[in-house]
């Protein structure tokens, strides 16, 4: 059996659906430069270290170095500069 067949088995079998459940955040990350979070509930916390957005389930931070929020509206924000770490933090933890 070829590898490529066997992986699409694998997912076939598991049923992963690409699209998230409604309501969640989607947090795409583009290499270590560039974060798109859809469905925020805007900011809490926006300095050139740390960027932090609040979602439905929490928050999640953005550390890195000259940081700086590129585009925001309501349905989506993007953060740019040198990304080092992405955190999600959950309501109660």
């Amino acid at each position: 059996m070829q590898n490529g067949s066997w992986m699409q088995k694998l997912a076939d079998r598991a049923d992963l659906s690409a699209e998230p459940l409604p309501g969640l955040p989607i947090i795409e990350i583009a290499g270590d430069t560039r974060v798109l979070i859809e469905r925020h509930d805007g900011m809490t916390e926006y300095s050139r270290e740390r960027i932090c957005v609040k979602v439905r389930y929490g928050c999640v931070c953005v550390c890195g170095c000259g940081l700086e929020l590129t585009r925001m509206s309501k349905e989506q924000l993007i953060i740019s500069g040198r990304i080092d770490c992405v955190q999600i933090q959950r309501r109660g933890r």
